[in-house]
């Protein structure tokens, strides 16, 4: 989360850099940059997700365990937006209405597969190239396009931490039932555009459930295999408590049980309160510029931003740590990528980076790998940092991005 949050900082940044330059050029305009998930032009773009997932869990379990939780997770951690000319008209079993409507994600309208190896054609919630970027014998790395980007930081940690607990069920075999779905696109969309969760999806068996449901269910298996294997996390009592409250205010539509911490929920109070006070709906232009305002990652002028600052959504991160993230990576790989490009920059050195193999141009025969995620040292490193003068004179004590 704090590391997200440095993203968007350091891209804060480059906007104010890229405007500077626009004014010393003469030129007119104001530069912004949005953290959503589609456009007026009915594009969009994804937010993905990355898990390390042990080889051993077979990819069925995956598709008929995880994908219902997928489908369904929206619910829980969509961003939120308006749809001035009411829902599109798909799935077959919603005509259109023509009235504004408000839904739980951005990202659901554009998704059309379970699995697949495409990410822009035809895009699936789960991308299937097999690129671990780590021990390919022992992991697979779980890609994730389906989400949306998250504002709150609460929302983004229920994101993330409940996606764990259902990915930790699967590595332990624990026992989860098989809620396959029939029809994914359909029910993405189905469950985005009834606020109420109750909505019946046709599972693949030939029976029906509603998101509410299958998310209380995977909630309530999720605190049994906590209550059995203990918690692995210190954030783990919040990111269940939040769930199943998040749960509640879908289904007794009291949102003001999570309207500082979700983010589909701070935002249509905000919406709400406005089409009130201006006695207008969903399809007004200025209701329409706060949906896409509230996305605006300028800390001072975006709508989140000024929420945050007014205390009426939930923080969870120290400013502090967050400034101190985008000047140093983590404790994990990339601070061995970091101090690799920094001591070739120091030392003019034309260097090739991925996500396993550091390399100096210039000697192509001395690659660095690194295969292992959390190693945040690296012994080839050192004796190469060694042979570069730049880098002794340098010291590298505090390694930087």
């Amino acid at each position: 989360m704090i590391q997200d949050k440095a993203g968007e900082a350091l891209y804060h940044d480059l906007v104010n850099q890229a405007q500077d330059q626009l004014e010393a050029e003469g030129r007119q305009g104001r530069i912004y940059l949005f953290k959503n998930n589609t456009d007026s032009a009915g594009n969009s773009f994804g937010s993905h997700e990355n898990y390390m997932l042990e080889r051993k869990v077979e990819f069925s379990r995956l598709s008929n365990s995880l994908l219902p939780f997928l489908v369904t997770r929206q619910i829980l951690v969509g961003s939120g937006r308006i749809h001035p000319a009411g829902p599109p008209p798909w799935p077959s079993y919603q005509a259109p209405t023509g009235r504004p409507s408000f839904s739980f994600s951005q990202r659901a309208d554009h998704l059309w597969e379970g699995a697949s190896t495409s990410t822009t054609r035809a895009r699936p919630l789960i991308n299937t190239r097999d690129e671990p970027h780590a021990d390919a014998s022992r992991y697979r790395r779980l890609h994730l396009i389906n989400g949306d980007s998250n504002m709150s930081e609460a929302t983004s940690l229920l994101k993330m931490g409940a996606t764990d607990l259902v990915l930790r069920m699967l590595e332990d075999f624990y026992p989860l039932a098989d809620l396959a779905l029939k029809d994914i696109p359909r029910a993405l969309r189905q469950v985005s555009h009834d606020l109420t969760g109750g909505s019946q999806l046709q599972l693949a068996d030939g029976s029906q459930s509603s998101a509410l449901t299958m998310q209380f269910y995977y909630h309530q298996m999720a605190s049994y295999y906590v209550e059995e294997k203990g918690a692995h996390h210190p954030d783990v009592p919040y990111i269940l408590e939040l769930w199943g409250r998040t749960l509640q205010a879908i289904e007794s539509g009291d949102h003001s049980l999570i309207d500082r911490e979700i983010d589909w929920a701070i935002k249509k109070k905000l919406l709400d309160t406005y089409c009130q006070r201006w006695s207008v709906d969903y399809s007004d232009p200025r209701i329409q510029q706060l949906d896409l305002a509230y996305h605006d990652i300028d800390p001072q002028r975006g709508v989140y931003g000024i929420l945050a600052r007014k205390g009426q959504v939930l923080t969870l991160l120290d400013p502090q740590e967050i400034d101190r993230a985008t000047v140093n990576p983590p404790a994990t790989r990339a601070r061995v990528r970091s101090r690799f490009i920094q001591a070739a920059r120091a030392a003019g050195e034309p260097y090739t980076v991925d996500w396993v193999h550091l390399k100096l141009n210039n000697r192509p025969h001395q690659v660095l790998t690194c295969p292992d995620p959390f190693a945040s040292e690296n012994s080839q490193l050192e004796a190469l940092l060694a042979d570069l003068p730049a880098s002794k004179a340098s010291g590298w004590a505090t390694p930087l991005v």
